[in-house]
């Protein structure tokens, strides 16, 4: 009982939920709390898996839920960190993810990543632990490459989580400047400069592994996207035409999440 109060006052006092809250701050949080609910209704994420912000006035904190599955994230639960994964309320004493050092390294070596997505995505796990390269098929996104973190490699025998800061570092560095990287049989990191186009991209990651599993099952060879294709591509989603690209995926998977888990955001 006294552990449930002391949780209880702890959300109270997080920082994330604070008023007085700019605009933008609030709007970041809206897009995190329905993010995480997107995710988890598109089976990107299940039980596990999470999503973070860079916080729209501090560049050197983001923002991400407590330890939580995400299809039940509400606003209450969103907590600030800064980039050595530290709690920036030292007395909120809530659980937290072990893996947030992939998002506080992103954002240390990234400053123009200002949302981070981790996933389990099943169909593109198999592309990690294969010689199969994760190449375009309709996801622009995935040039110039998708390369693969191996925890091996960096730290010897792991449980495959990135639990420190020096294993987020050296995802940091294997992710480089591309969209997204694999973690060999754990999943998968993807970057973007908003939660809005990150949560498109981790679905189209996961849409693309499952045409191009699709593909290679029907035989060779398979005709990729041209990377003038992709810049393309790219360009037109970057436009920001209202009713277009990443505005119209929002708007319905938006609508799909509210539908299918709790009404409760706050």
């Amino acid at each position: 009982m006294v552990k449930k109060r002391r949780t209880a006052q702890a959300a109270k006092k997080s920082t994330a939920g604070k008023a007085p809250q700019s605009p933008e701050l609030k709007a970041v949080i809206d897009d995190l709390v329905i993010g995480n609910r997107i995710l988890y209704v598109q089976d990107v994420v299940d039980s596990y898996g999470h999503i973070s912000a860079r916080h729209p006035h501090r560049p050197d904190r983001f923002l991400m839920s407590r330890a939580r599955a995400p299809g039940l994230v509400v606003t209450a639960d969103i907590m600030e960190f800064g980039l050595d994964g530290e709690r920036v309320d030292e007395k909120d004493d809530r659980p937290v993810y072990s893996e947030r050092f992939i998002h506080s390294e992103v954002y240390k070596a990234r400053p123009d990543v200002n949302a981070v997505v981790h996933s389990h995505s099943p169909t593109v796990v198999p592309f990690s632990v294969t010689k199969v390269p994760l190449r375009p098929i309709r996801a622009a996104f995935l040039y110039p490459d998708v390369p693969v973190f191996d925890t091996r490699a960096s730290a010897g025998w792991t449980n495959l989580l990135i639990s420190n800061s020096a294993l987020g570092q050296a995802l940091a560095e294997k992710l480089g400047k591309n969209s997204v990287a694999l973690l060999r049989g754990h999943g998968n990191v993807v970057v973007a400069p908003s939660i809005r186009v990150v949560v498109y991209r981790a679905i189209y990651t996961e849409a693309n592994a499952k045409l191009l599993l699709q593909a290679t099952m029907l035989g060779g060879p398979i005709t990729y996207l041209a990377p003038e294709e992709a810049a393309l591509m790219e360009k037109a989603q970057g436009q920001h035409r209202p009713g277009h690209g990443h505005d119209r995926t929002w708007e319905m998977w938006k609508q799909e999440a509210l539908a299918r888990t709790s009404s409760k955001l706050r």
